[in-house]
């Protein structure tokens, strides 16, 4: 297993999966969101920004897992035509 996935390797997911992993990692992103307004708002803007920006990793992350979903959606349609 990579050091970067929990998940084993050549495990397929489903798009329920794919949808909970957004689901969360959107969740993720918003705490850090949360953080970077508190920090900001305490002057803190070096810690802000490093909160915002691990924010923004969590929802490009996010919107990964949504377009694989979307992609197992499109190709199991397709394949059942």
């Amino acid at each position: 297993m990579s050091a970067q996935s929990n998940q084993e390797p050549n495990q397929e997911q489903s798009p329920e999966q794919h949808h909970l992993k957004a689901a969360e990692l959107y969740e993720q992103a918003a705490k850090q969101h949360r953080e970077a307004l508190s920090n900001f708002g305490s002057g803190d803007y070096k810690t802000a920004a490093h909160h915002a920006h691990i924010a923004h990793g969590h929802a490009v992350q996010a919107t990964e897992q949504a377009m694989e979903a979307s992609k197992k959606y499109a190709k199991n349609n397709y394949l059942q035509q």
